[in-house]
């Protein structure tokens, strides 16, 4: 690190360690620690073919959940030098925050969800917490990363307080408590704004590329269009696709910029002497101005309707909800036909066990994976 933190960061000289001891590395903090530990993870490289939003993407430059991780993670590095926080912690939340999400996105989210019916919810931040503390199995000490109580925290906290934690924040909570009811650190709240930011504007050229809207439709989003007339204006001659990636460009620095004003006034104003006090705030200290939070709500509505429910999409995700379903049914039915490594644990005959584990299979999928699984021990074409 070769500039000083603020005091309001979080210090990684001060972390308060790993649920299983460690020894200290001699040469990376913490925090550096968990974010290598992240990238080198077996859940890190399958976001390279999970669904951002066009599930098994036919084309080669939509994004996946790992482009979209990198882009949240560059974001988060950028707001947090300038506010003076560990970049490595932003980093690390950045990386690992998408590690729950199964097959096919949101789509495949809901069909677990229901799939589970009675005997759970599925929930892909409680599934992210899992895959850190559980299924990742590469050290012979421990399951999971072992990562810092920093990490964790602002992992399970990235949305703010949690006031009614599901089974498994509930059990890490139990063993390592992360101080559930009080607001992460800033910089888990940057690397959670950092995500909209990326989402947002992203998500809005993906759609553009797509053909899933044009630019005429982006006057429904008057802020959009508006940076797209500047663009036009100062560049008359150049291909709308490049004035399209200014535009998303722009965007991004104007959301940026308004991130730094507005936590700039409410640290002026909270004057935070420590981590400590950022945690024990009534409301977050990283944020959107209130003009730019409604920008932030247009944007995100038109997105939703105009993408998100798009038929072309909605034809895909109907399929991804029958192939996510129907594995669900047949791994349940026949625990016997999960991979050897998923088996032990099953001789009970425990529903409740069993449906967790095909739960926690299922969501480690890519797009790819689940649904050659479900040609081959399904059969049926969806």
């Amino acid at each position: 690190m070769n500039f000083s933190l603020a005091p309001y960061a979080t210090q990684a000289a001060e972390s308060r360690g790993r649920a299983f001891h460690e020894a200290i590395s001699r040469h990376r903090s913490p925090f550096q620690r968990d974010r290598d530990r992240i990238i080198h993870s077996t859940a890190f490289r399958r976001l390279k073919h999970k669904t951002q939003v066009f599930v098994a993407p036919e084309g080669d430059h939509y994004r996946t959940r790992l482009t979209h991780s990198l882009e949240v993670a560059q974001i988060g590095r950028s707001l947090s030098r300038t506010l003076q926080l560990d970049e490595d912690l932003c980093e690390a939340l950045a990386l690992a925050h998408d590690f729950g999400h199964p097959p096919f996105g949101h789509a495949g989210e809901e069909a677990l969800n229901e799939a589970m019916g009675g005997y759970g919810v599925f929930d892909h931040n409680e599934q992210t917490l899992r895959v850190l503390t559980m299924l990742e199995k590469r050290y012979p000490a421990f399951d999971g990363l072992n990562l810092s109580w920093e990490t964790l925290e602002g992992i399970a906290k990235h949305n703010g307080p949690v006031v009614s934690p599901s089974p498994t924040v509930a059990a890490i909570d139990s063993a390592f408590p992360l101080e559930l009811g009080t607001f992460p650190g800033a910089e888990a709240q940057v690397a959670a704004i950092s995500d909209d930011i990326a989402y947002n504007n992203h998500d809005l050229d993906d759609g553009l590329r797509a053909g899933a809207f044009t630019v005429a439709d982006l006057q429904e989003v008057p802020h959009v269009a508006q940076v797209f007339e500047e663009v036009r204006r100062e560049y008359p001659d150049v291909a709308e696709t490049r004035l399209v990636l200014e535009m998303v460009r722009r965007l991004i620095g104007e959301m940026v910029d308004d991130v730094l004003a507005e936590t700039g006034r409410r640290l002026a104003a909270a004057a935070p002497g420590d981590v400590a006090a950022i945690r024990h705030l009534q409301e977050p200290v990283v944020a959107f101005s209130p003009a730019m939070g409604e920008k932030e709500r247009a944007l995100k509505n038109f997105l939703f309707r105009r993408m998100y429910r798009h038929e072309a999409v909605v034809e895909q995700t109907g399929r991804a909800r029958v192939v996510v379903k129907q594995l669900f049914e047949m791994f349940v039915e026949n625990p016997q036909k999960l991979p050897p490594e998923w088996r032990p644990g099953l001789e009970a005959r425990d529903t409740l066990q069993t449906v967790r584990i095909v739960a926690d299979y299922i969501a480690g999928m890519t797009d790819q994976y689940a649904l050659r699984e479900h040609r081959q021990l399904i059969g049926k074409n969806v």
